[in-house]
């Protein structure tokens, strides 16, 4: 797969410092792949952009649309890059930004579901938001995500 032809995704990741320490707000991938899952289906909102899409530009975009409300106003940190397992490569920035879950309002997607029935559905990108300590969100967070907490960890110590 050459450069150009990868598959790229941009995100926000919000945190916020709590007397039990930092959390950070990830959500829980709609659709009937990850209904009963919890652990690894769990991501930084995020999506996909194009070669030409400034990828920050992309991140608040889609933040938006995965998400139903404005990506707050702040100083940006950007977290880099992971590659996840599927091959598609995340850049990720962190703001220190409060939101209430009770206000999202994901975007959705259509599929076909049951598969091969020729019937479509539609459900929600993100089918529930939380605010999540650092270790909690470490171990629900797509695999390769983690290492956006790790950095931010570091750079929030």
């Amino acid at each position: 797969m050459t450069a150009s032809r990868e598959k790229r995704s941009a995100g926000l990741l919000l945190f916020r410092r709590t007397d039990d320490g930092l959390e950070v707000l990830l959500g829980h991938m709609g659709g009937p792949f990850f209904a009963k899952r919890d652990a690894g289906a769990w991501t930084v909102p995020k999506g996909e952009y194009e070669p030409d899409e400034p990828a920050w530009d992309a991140a608040r975009r889609e933040f938006q649309e995965e998400l139903g409300v404005r990506p707050p106003d702040g100083e940006a940190l950007a977290l880099g890059e992971v590659r996840q397992k599927n091959g598609k490569i995340v850049t990720a920035w962190a703001i220190e930004a409060d939101l209430d879950p009770g206000t999202v309002v994901p975007g959705t997607f259509v599929m076909e579901w049951p598969p091969r029935s020729g019937r479509t559905q539609e459900f929600p990108e993100l089918d529930r938001v939380e605010w999540l300590g650092v270790d909690r969100a470490r171990e629900l967070v797509v695999e390769a995500q983690a290492a956006f907490l790790d950095r931010l960890a570091e750079h929030s110590a």
